[in-house]
């Protein structure tokens, strides 16, 4: 991506005039781009595009028990309980990026795996899909942490006890809450 100055481009009812490339590294890309919006008015967006697709995974035994990933979020500087997640390259399908994070961070492995859901985490500024899975009958292996996984605390609890830290705010992240309250749908009918 690179400054593209030349005829605008239609997107949607919005009208593309320039899109300029500000950052870029291997995860993500920031453009800063002149349109004019769908009332004809001239303005400015800043759109973040994202090179993988965020994968989640609610792995549930047969005693509707879980697993959640506590970890410090350098970008939020916070602590973060939630479920095993990751990226996914926009190569892979999807559902083999969600066997093989659950795999990395849990040592979970096998199955059978249900995709739940598509969803958008922040679709006002960036492009950024996410795919949630239910991973049941899974057996246990090793895992294999990335260096930015080395602080990486699981916790086994039962699914009404993840479903508690939802309702009292104790997980805060969006594709965590989504996927676990679509869970606690299923496990209703």
């Amino acid at each position: 991506m690179s400054d593209d100055n030349s005829k605008p481009v239609k997107v949607g009812p919005w009208q593309r005039k320039t899109q300029t490339l500000v950052y870029e590294n291997p995860w993500i890309a920031l453009t800063h781009e002149e349109v004019v919006t769908p009332a004809g008015s001239d303005g400015i967006y800043g759109k973040v595009h994202f090179k993988n697709r965020a994968i989640g995974i609610i792995p549930l035994d047969e005693n509707n028990h879980t697993v959640l990933v506590g970890q410090y979020r350098y970008a939020l500087d916070e602590y973060s309980w939630e479920i095993p997640m990751g990226g996914g390259a926009l190569t892979e399908e999807p559902l083999q990026s969600a066997q093989r994070e659950l795999l990395e961070e849990t040592g979970l492995q096998g199955g059978n795996w249900q995709q739940l859901f598509k969803l958008h985490t922040s679709n006002s500024v960036t492009d950024e899909q996410g795919y949630v899975f239910l991973a049941r009958n899974l057996v246990q292996g090793e895992q294999a942490l990335e260096d930015t996984e080395s602080d990486l605390v699981l916790k086994h609890l039962s699914f009404s006890e993840a479903i508690a830290m939802v309702e009292e705010g104790a997980i805060t992240d969006v594709i965590s809450i989504a996927g676990l309250l679509a869970v606690e749908k299923i496990l209703k009918q």
